[in-house]
Parts: C-alpha cells; sequence; structure tokens
C-alpha cells in the first residue's frame, strides 16, 4: 500500500529533518478522521517547492496532528514536456475534473479562458472561491498521484489578452481539422493545448488560434466533451512527446 501523502501549507526544508511539523488542519482531519492513521503510521509530506519528506504520525487527538519528519527525498514526478492547458471555463463539475486530471497527466499550469461559449466567471468573491477550489483540486491530485510541485492555476483572462501574452508554440484541438496529432512534428516546449468549453470555441476564436500559426487537429472522429477532450489531447501528448514514452 502506497504511504499517504499530505500538502503542508508551511514551507518545509531540510533543517527540520529530525524534528516535528503540525500537519494543516484539512490534513490532520483527512489523516486521522478519514484515514484512520495511527501513532507510529508512515506518512509523507511535501510543500509544493519539490521533494518530498518521509514522515511519521507522533500524535493525534482533538486540537490537531503532529508528524516526526524523518528525511527528505529530493524526488519529482514532473514530465519532461512543458505543457500548459489553456481551457475554455466549463460547467463547475467538467472544470473540476479537468482541473483534477490534468494535475495527475502532468500539466505545468492551467489557464482558465473566458471565451464566447465558456460557463459564467462570477465577479469578486464569489470568483477568488472559485479559483481557490480549482487549487485546492489541483493540490488533492498531487497528493494523490505523486507529484511534489503543484501545477499554477491562474486568474481567467479572455483567450485575445493571454494569446497576446503567450510567448510558446501551441496546438488546438478541434473535431473539424483536417489533420491528426501524428501528423505533426513535435512542437517546442513551452507548449499551449486550447480546448474549447462546452460548444467549442467559436469560428473567430479558432481562426485567432491558428492565426498565431498554431497547429489544430482532432482526437478521432468523435466530438468529444470538453472535460474529456482535455484529458485525451493531455494523454495523447504525454505517450508521444512526453513522460509516457
Amino acid at each position: 500500500m502506497a504511504v499517504p501523502r499530505f500538502f503542508s501549507s508551511r514551507p518545509l526544508t531540510p533543517a527540520q529533518v529530525g524534528g516535528t511539523v503540525e500537519l494543516d488542519e484539512a490534513a490532520a482531519h483527512h489523516a486521522t478522521r478519514v484515514l484512520r492513521l495511527a501513532v507510529g503510521d508512515a506518512l509523507a509530506l511535501f510543500d509544493g517547492d519539490g521533494g518530498e519528506y518521509a514522515a511519521t504520525l507522533l500524535r493525534a487527538d482533538k486540537r490537531g496532528a503532529t508528524v516526526r519528519v524523518l528525511r527528505f527525498d529530493g524526488i519529482d514526478r514532473e514530465s519532461s514536456l512543458d505543457v500548459t492547458l489553456a481551457q475554455g471555463i466549463a460547467a463547475n463539475d467538467a472544470m473540476d475534473q479537468t482541473v483534477r486530471k490534468a494535475t495527475e497527466l502532468g500539466v505545468t499550469a492551467i489557464q482558465p479562458l473566458v471565451t464566447a461559449r465558456s460557463a459564467p466567471w462570477p465577479a469578486g468573491e464569489r470568483g477568488d472561491k472559485r479559483l481557490v477550489h480549482w487549487r485546492q483540486i489541483a493540490i488533492a491530485a498531487c497528493e494523490q498521484c505523486g507529484r511534489n510541485r503543484i501545477p499554477a492555476i491562474a486568474p481567467p483572462q479572455s483567450l485575445a489578452e493571454w494569446l497576446a501574452a503567450w510567448p510558446g508554440s501551441g496546438i488546438v484541438f478541434a473535431p473539424d481539422a483536417d489533420r491528426s496529432i501524428a501528423g505533426i512534428a513535435q512542437m517546442p516546449s513551452p507548449l499551449a493545448v486550447f480546448i474549447g468549453a462546452e460548444g467549442g470555441f467559436d469560428a473567430r476564436e479558432l481562426a485567432a488560434i491558428r492565426g498565431r500559426g498554431y497547429a489544430a487537429v482532432r482526437v478521432g472522429p468523435r466530438v468529444l466533451r470538453t472535460d474529456t477532450a482535455a484529458i485525451a489531447g493531455l494523454a495523447l501528448l504525454q505517450s508521444m512527446w512526453g513522460d509516457w514514452r
């Protein structure tokens, strides 16, 4: 059985090896109430800056949980493919699924895009809470999949604004594209993968993406849901150009 992993919002350093660390409240609850870890059980901690720390549970009570840090392991499980998912904002469940699976599939960053067909983005505090929610989903996915670096999730931008600022190469998955991904050469990093929201990109948006010289490719003969398209596209890229080879 894999050792359970927990994110620490407090920075960790190798100097803490041999000492003790308090688990975050949510991590303590999950460790003791959900997983029912007991004193002496093994676990791992990471803070998102790379590497992880082997630890054991030292104390668990109503006040929280304390672990003893045993050693630092500099291992990272990042993909060799530096890819940003530029995702049209989808409805809540689909967007949550996309963030979760894209994190597991090794994206470097996720850029939510406001497009003609994207789900409405709430203003003010509601929008801030949604962004925090997505970041928590990415953290939980890192805990599960073994990543020690958390993909950045930027505040939403319009497609036009982000296209103007993006310095790298790009690829857009479009069901009406005239070629498959197997028909293009590997693109240099950093690479942006553009996925439309429900209904896809409109004609002007696709023209703007293609106008930057980015490749438009299809993923099979069927029209995929936005969350399926993101997962399928990223898996294809990792198998062709990334760390699934």
